[in-house]
């Protein structure tokens, strides 16, 4: 940015956007420091684009206010506010076949006439702005004739060689492939590391907690959390905001949050002591993938006592485990379980009072814990894919495979729990009511 000292503080106070008798948002109140990188997150129709335009003074809100470095933002002129804030729309569509540099130069229209011609400084802003989003190569081609995330490069350089101290930016990796995704966003962590302000609607949870400083969820309407993102990023908000059931774990890599929707748990169910069937004391989860992190999941908020493995101790089911407090049973990755491996299986599944079977991926070597399964007590099978497509071991693994499940409960990721209940009983799942007596009277 041209200007000296530290400028594109934004403070956003009581805002509401309402179209017509419909009610976008209300009361939203959130502020953001010079050189900060915010993410707003949030289901789709919450209102994020909608504020972004508030925010970049396309859009006068219903009530409430919006200061740029202390001005209220609605109180400037068109190209007075274009000075302080840039925007990389959702839309990259341009209305005429000009060449990528002349969008590009577009930018600079707050900074003079629309008519004179580029100054060397209006050349040299435009120049940098191609280069940082390497979009040089093809400046004399015409807008049409570049692919659609081409295109989404070319107007963030048209935005940086807008030189504002606020950049607004509406689903910026949308049209991205995963290269060019995290290409754009350590391009604009480098503007942030500059001295830019951003805002960015950014709809991919674990990129936003990645490169974000800080997470603002806009949901029901309003603002439901504000703050860091692994403060933000919990199972709690996650129900609240997206009504989604997930498990937030560690990036082993990043250290940042990762978000892994669950299938939802049962409408109306709540977790405790069934009415009329015992629950077992302790199960113990085999599985692989979202599913046993389903499974995992919703057996563990019981007062059931739960193990899992064997399990690669640095994959998303072992944090999942260890973020619910879950016993695991370690293997090294890409490797037969080792004897004290399928000897702590053993324990485990001779100690449990059911053991469920969960979209189980067998490697070769693995059907020795199979083998070690098929001999255990009570068995539940949760399948979400054909076990063609999770043998890797041959014709063994899978005769060990149909063994236990000719003899299992088969169920789902949500009705586990009856599952294991049904298991353990000898009942039908349709029969077991796994419902406290709070819940029943509520029905």
């Amino acid at each position: 940015m041209s200007d000296d000292g530290p400028r594109g503080s934004i403070d956003v106070r009581n805002v509401g956007i309402s179209f017509g008798d419909v009610d976008v948002v209300s009361g939203v109140s959130f502020a953001v420091e010079p050189g900060e990188l915010v993410g707003l997150v949030g289901p789709n129709g919450a209102g994020k684009t909608s504020l972004l335009r508030v925010l970049s003074g396309a859009l006068e809100p219903d009530t409430g206010t919006v200061a740029v470095d202390g001005t209220d933002l609605h109180d400037l002129t068109s190209r007075s506010a274009s000075r302080l804030v840039a925007v990389v729309p959702q839309d990259t569509s341009v209305s005429f076949s000009f060449d990528v540099r002349t969008v590009v130069e577009m930018g600079r229209y707050p900074h003079r006439s629309r008519f004179s011609p580029p100054s060397a400084t209006d050349r040299e802003l435009v120049d940098r702005a191609l280069e940082r989003t390497h979009t040089a190569q093809f400046a004399d081609r015409a807008i049409d004739d570049v692919s659609g995330g081409e295109r989404q490069r070319v107007v963030l350089a048209r935005a940086i060689a807008q030189d504002t101290p606020i950049m607004l930016l509406d689903e910026p990796t949308a049209s991205l492939d995963v290269n060019h995704a995290i290409e754009t966003l350590e391009l604009v962590r480098d503007l942030v590391d500059d001295g830019r302000t951003v805002v960015a609607a950014i709809h991919d949870l674990d990129l936003a907690a990645r490169y974000c400083d800080r997470l603002v969820v806009v949901a029901n309407e309003s603002v439901v959390a504000d703050g860091d993102p692994a403060d933000v990023l919990t199972e709690e908000t996650l129900a609240s905001a997206f009504d989604v059931s997930a498990a937030v774990t560690p990036n082993p890599v990043t250290g940042t949050p990762v978000v892994t929707a669950l299938p939802a748990t049962l409408e109306g169910s709540a977790d405790g002591p069934p009415v009329d069937v015992p629950l077992p004391d302790r199960v113990h989860v085999f599985g692989t993938g979202t599913t046993a992190m389903a499974v995992l999941s919703r057996l563990a908020r019981t007062a059931i006592d739960c193990s899992v493995g064997p399990v690669q101790s640095d994959g998303p089911l072992a944090e999942t485990a260890r973020e619910l407090g879950v016993e695991t049973i370690d293997t090294a990755p890409f490797s037969p379980p080792a004897a004290e491996t399928r000897a702590a299986l053993e324990q485990a599944v001779e100690t449990a009072d059911v053991t469920v079977l969960a979209d189980v991926t067998i490697g070769p070597g693995n059907e020795v814990v199979l083998e070690a399964v098929r001999e255990s007590g009570p068995l539940v099978v949760v399948e979400r894919r054909p076990l063609a497509e999770r043998n890797h071991a041959g014709d063994r693994a899978r005769w060990h495979y149909e063994a236990c499940r000719r003899r299992a409960v088969e169920t789902d990721a949500v009705a586990v729990l009856e599952g294991v209940c049904a298991a353990m009983t000898g009942r039908p799942v349709s029969s077991v009511d796994t419902r406290t007596e709070s819940t029943a009277d509520d029905d």
